[in-house]
């Protein structure tokens, strides 16, 4: 978890976690050689470590006036490393007393050690979160006494035995040590060994069951494959991947599977729409096919949305079991939706220009709302009314794609499952109270593939929502698109904001300058308020953008609105694709001169500090759950998408450094930053854009 306190206050908390470690790390414990008599006599180690404490204090008390007695014996100074652990200590002791007391010390270092371990591994965590860009008047005394602690090396037999001395204390203790610990493979294999051997024991621990199932464990039918049936739930995203490339075929995996996604409710569901149906590619068995059929029929929503050409045998068995109010819903929703994007094939023959925009608002005045209908891209919300003069041909000539306005009524999904399923004109008047109204504009597009588009926001949404977990206030809008038939789609267009390149076309100037001319000087609030807004958009943006590798990053697909946020549109070129036949030529981050102005001018300017430690914080943020979006791209490889050249997986994974630790994974994210910012290639790109499409910059 990040932490939730801010500066001074998480300042004091670090403070009192390394002081803490320093004096664990320290300490010289002295255990009295007769006290080994109990374990000897066979008294349990309870009574030996209940009298260490008063015993060991006298004997500090005594110590300060005389020498300690030859009684006492120096268990061994305990600032060794974890690799104590495997160390065998010699000198020629014998004896059954020795033997006991040399065992309660070596339990006593194992554990010390661990907790050292534990520790450290937060203390870094905080500290990096704290001083992200490692800054010297911010760091604290101590601390290089943990990392070069830290830095020493552990053999596989070490990591194999911290795995063990976990699973004693505690096996939940055991399952999330290789997440804290990230670069040991000894240590995973362990934890997978300890699980698979006693998986009754972590049943109850979600993340335990990737120790369980592993490739190999489904490859060989493993029997305790069988303790799936009743594991704890995971998240969807990791019960469809076993519909994925990642894991061989399996009927306890499936049914696993399906328990899973069953236990969620249909708004959950609907986010993986994209997965959901490539899953449909590897179900063999038929389980998600009947997941499918069964949760259409709690969900007409769902069943909507799962209307699909791929899916033309569960589509016919979906709409045959459909009567009374929700054949009725669904006669409506599809009747509304294919008039709608019927109207692009309509205006297809007129050349671009006044008649094509002619036909355009024409064709859309033909168009009579019917109550109780939806944008395919927003099932929370029931259309009002259409702006019968907002129909706008876009620029491709050839497909038509055209824009127009929606008056909504936001109402939720459940609200809207109960409610507009039979929902009639004399009810209309009846349901003021579903929420609030707006206008939504939409694009409609025939001939494009949008699903890349759809993957991207779908990162950008789950990237969203981490932010909010972890209290990050970073900025992103994942505005909604949806593909309604091979080749056609729904795209929602951004509200309140214009792209760069149309401001440059309306403005003349740059965009430091439309911000003073907009919000006023430096100094006024208005603009400080509009910088903020715009360094916490460019530091989630610049974060997605490296990850996902996002391409094409000209004036036209950069968008700024009304509060100074920026945001990014249209995917097409992501991953391993980007634009002049993949030459890779952009940077990972668009950090051009004018932004970099609007962040204070230069680097070294306290708003561009900022924004250089919100990606850090972002970047940490997010590496825990890299195998999140790695399965939500993992089960879209089959799509066929251009995105997709065979390395995509491993690149991707590699750009969350998984085996770094939190200072490493900083340093790393910090030079990705500087090797972008004001980079040639960048305004070389635009210039590109500017020559061949007239864009802007």
């Amino acid at each position: 978890m990040c932490p939730t306190q801010k500066g001074p206050e998480l300042r004091e908390d670090i403070s009192i976690l390394i002081k803490f470690w320093n004096n664990l790390h320290t300490d010289k414990k002295y255990l009295k050689a007769t006290m080994m008599v109990y374990l000897s006599e066979g008294s349990g180690s309870q009574n030996l470590s209940l009298s260490l404490s008063s015993e060991w204090r006298s004997s500090t008390e005594l110590s300060q006036t005389r020498a300690p007695p030859t009684g006492w014996m120096n268990t061994m100074p305990l600032s060794s490393n974890m690799s104590t652990i495997s160390r065998r200590s010699s000198g020629g002791r014998s004896g059954r007393r020795d033997n006991h007391s040399e065992s309660f010390v070596k339990g006593y270092v194992k554990k010390r050690n661990l907790i050292l371990g534990l520790l450290a591994v937060d203390i870094e965590f905080l500290i990096t979160w704290h001083n992200p860009m490692s800054l010297q008047e911010n760091c604290f005394p101590g601390e290089d006494v943990i990392s070069t602690w830290r830095s020493q090396p552990m053999t596989d037999k070490t990591w194999k035995e911290t795995a063990r001395l976990a699973w004693e204390i505690s096996p939940a203790l055991a399952v999330f040590l290789p997440c804290r610990f990230n670069n040991s493979e000894a240590l995973t294999d362990e934890v997978s060994r300890l699980v698979q051997c006693d998986p009754a024991s972590v049943s109850h621990i979600s993340e335990a069951l990737q120790y369980l199932t592993t490739s190999e464990s489904i490859m060989n039918d493993s029997s305790e494959l069988t303790h799936m049936l009743t594991w704890a739930v995971v998240p969807p995203i990791k019960a469809l991947a076993y519909f994925s490339r990642q894991y061989p075929r399996h009927p306890i995996t499936a049914q696993y599977a399906v328990r899973v996604l069953s236990s969620f409710p249909p708004d959950v569901i609907l986010f993986y729409i994209p997965q959901l149906v490539q899953a449909v590619r590897h179900d063999s068995m038929g389980y998600v096919t009947e997941f499918i059929k069964s949760a259409c029929k709690k969900s007409q929503l769902l069943a909507h949305q799962l209307m699909y050409e791929p899916l033309e045998n569960i589509m016919s068995s979906i709409i045959n079991s459909l009567s009374g109010p929700a054949k009725l819903f669904y006669e409506r929703e599809f009747d509304f939706f294919n008039k709608i994007t019927a109207i692009s094939g309509e205006i297809r023959p007129y050349p671009k220009g006044p008649q094509r925009k002619q036909a355009c608002l024409d064709a859309l005045s033909q168009i009579k709302v019917q109550p109780g209908c939806y944008l395919p891209s927003n099932p929370e919300a029931v259309v009002l009314d259409i702006d019968y003069k907002s129909g706008t041909p876009m620029q491709s000539a050839a497909k038509a794609p055209y824009l127009a306005r929606f008056k909504v009524r936001h109402c939720g999904i459940h609200e809207m499952e109960n409610k507009v399923m039979s929902l009639t004109k004399n009810q209309e008047e009846k349901e003021e109270n579903m929420g609030k109204e707006y206008w939504q504009a939409a694009i409609f597009k025939v001939g494009d593939d949008v699903r890349q588009d759809m993957l991207a926001l779908q990162v950008i949404e789950l990237f969203q929502n981490i932010f909010k977990q972890v209290g990050l206030d970073l900025f992103l809008f994942p505005y909604r698109v949806v593909a309604t038939a091979p080749g056609c789609g729904v795209i929602e267009c951004v509200p309140n904001a214009k792209s760069r390149d149309q401001l440059g076309r309306q403005t003349d100037i740059g965009l430091y300058e439309y911000f003073i001319k907009k919000y006023g000087d430096e100094l006024s609030k208005p603009f400080q308020q509009a910088r903020r807004n715009f360094i916490k958009s460019m530091a989630a943006y610049s974060v997605v953008g490296f990850l996902l590798q996002i391409k094409d990053r000209h004036n036209g697909n950069i968008m700024v609105d009304t509060d100074g946020h920026i945001i990014h549109i249209d995917f097409g070129f992501m991953f391993e694709s980007s634009p002049g036949g993949n030459l890779g030529f952009e940077p990972d981050i668009k950090l051009t001169d004018e932004m970099v102005m609007i962040m204070g001018g230069k680097m070294e300017a306290q708003p561009f500090r900022w924004f250089m430690e919100l990606c850090v914080q972002a970047f940490l943020a997010v590496r825990p759950y890299s195998e999140a979006v790695v399965s939500l791209v993992t089960l879209m490889l089959d799509t066929g998408l251009p995105c997709f050249r065979g390395q995509t997986i491993k690149l991707l994974r590699s750009r969350f450094a998984p085996n770094a630790s939190e200072k490493e994974a900083a340093a790393y994210m910090l030079k990705i930053i500087r090797d972008s910012c004001l980079n040639f290639r960048t305004r070389t790109y635009d210039m590109i854009q500017y020559y061949q499409n007239q864009i802007p910059y």
